[in-house]
């Protein structure tokens, strides 16, 4: 919001509230398993994951933020230009990579990385398929965003994890949820359809309006 200076409807601002309480539910109600226990948490552990929570809600933004300068610099058109989403996921990854790059070298992992991969043949055709499985997954995550926005892709990602999850009790009862659990996922699912809800009753008099 901050970034792009777009107004959202309070339909929205309900349905991500909703499934934010949903997921937090979710997950802080899941029960610790047997010798499973987690590690005391330190100061630069929480700095990390403040700091990807804060990058990762900037991510949004900022690809608006590409839509709307590449449509200023090419004005008169007749069609709204915007970048292909294979465009989008290359220059993407090449930053990624730069970054990721940059990170091992200074933190001294470049090395392990290379002798792992040199002793075992196994983990680098395990690693490659990781990374065509990934490819292809990105493909549908970029064209969800240049076709539509990154809020879309956001309740995609999130309706998926916990379609996941659902599907995994259902076909495991080892992996059964409790009570709170299923009030995550029920609240996460009353956000989702809230929302669609509230586009086709937003949609309905723009259609009366054109038939008039």
């Amino acid at each position: 919001l901050l970034m792009t200076k777009k107004t959202r409807s309070i339909s929205e601002f309900l349905t991500v509230g909703t499934v934010t309480v949903g997921v937090v539910v979710f997950n802080m109600a899941a029960p610790v398993k047997p010798g499973k226990g987690g590690g005391s948490d330190s100061a630069y552990g929480l700095g990390l994951i403040v700091a990807s929570l804060v990058l990762d809600g900037l991510t949004g933004g900022i690809q608006d933020r590409v839509k709307e300068k590449l449509a200023e610099i090419n004005p008169g058109k007749d069609k709204k230009p915007k970048m292909t989403s294979f465009e989008s996921m290359f220059y993407t990854n090449i930053a990624g990579a730069v970054v990721a790059l940059v990170l091992c070298v200074g933190s001294g992992q470049m090395q392990e990385g290379i002798a792992l991969c040199q002793a075992s043949p196994d983990f680098v055709w395990a690693l490659t398929l990781f990374g065509l499985s990934s490819s292809v997954g990105q493909c549908f995550i970029y064209y969800t965003i240049n076709e539509f926005s990154p809020l879309i892709l956001s309740t995609v990602t999130t309706t998926r994890k916990i379609f996941s999850t659902v599907y995994s009790v259902f076909r495991s009862p080892d992996n059964s949820l409790n009570q709170e659990q299923w009030m995550g996922c029920m609240l996460v699912f009353a956000g989702i359809l809230g929302e669609m809800v509230a586009k086709q009753l937003s949609h309905k008099p723009k259609e009366e309006k054109k038939k008039e």
